[in-house]
């Protein structure tokens, strides 16, 4: 017979903390990575903003082709539990797959994946951020796309993170203003939900 000690609740919160912590990208990491600029931000912001009208806590992931039109979005919405990239990248691959085939069989990704997050707050990196940012990455990986830009919209207006650039509309408050984003080909936006069922079934571990 072996005798030992069970860990305690507070080291296993502790360890779980620790592994959540690791699942994010600090801004200067980002800035390493060679995210490919978008040469018209404040154009890909007001299309998916037009489209999908996301409000605080809500995601758009949008995949464009090589001359930046739109292919296929995705918007859903994200639940109120600690930030953790695994989480975030098993929601951004299910919307992924739901709306538009992988490119894994290509040598070198073609198409890019970008990322709109409306949350509360000022313009400045969170956590949060980081860890959309490590899901964003690992997601496109995964599905054979080139990592884009991630942009947080929030009601002083938006900002592509580890870019430095921004502006004032659209924000989380603003009307939606005349769709402009071209697409190839034109596609419905697809809505996940409240909450994506990539989500419900994690926090349920």
């Amino acid at each position: 017979m072996t005798f030992g000690f069970a860990p305690s609740s507070a080291a296993s919160l502790t360890s779980a903390s620790a592994a959540s912590a690791s699942r994010l990208l600090e801004p200067a990491e980002w800035a390493d990575a060679g995210i490919p600029l978008l040469r018209n931000p404040r154009e890909v912001v007001s299309g998916l903003h037009s489209r999908h009208r996301p409000r605080p806590g809500t995601a758009v992931v949008a995949v464009l082709d090589p001359e930046e039109r739109l292919c296929a979005s995705a918007s859903f919405g994200r639940r109120s539990t600690p930030a953790d990239g695994w989480m975030f990248r098993n929601a951004l691959l299910a919307q992924l797959r739901r709306v538009i085939p992988h490119d894994l069989r290509r040598r070198t990704p073609v198409r890019t994946a970008v990322l709109l997050y409306c949350r509360e707050g000022g313009a400045r990196w969170t956590e949060e951020d980081g860890a959309w940012m490590w899901g964003l990455r690992d997601a496109c990986t995964l599905h054979g796309l080139r990592c884009g830009a991630y942009i947080t919209l929030t009601h002083d207006g938006w900002q592509v993170l580890g870019e430095g650039r921004g502006g004032r509309r659209p924000n989380a408050d603003s009307p939606p203003e005349p769709f402009a984003l071209s697409e190839a080909p034109p596609l419905p936006p697809r809505t996940g939900g409240a909450v994506s069922e990539v989500l419900r079934r994690a926090a349920a571990r």
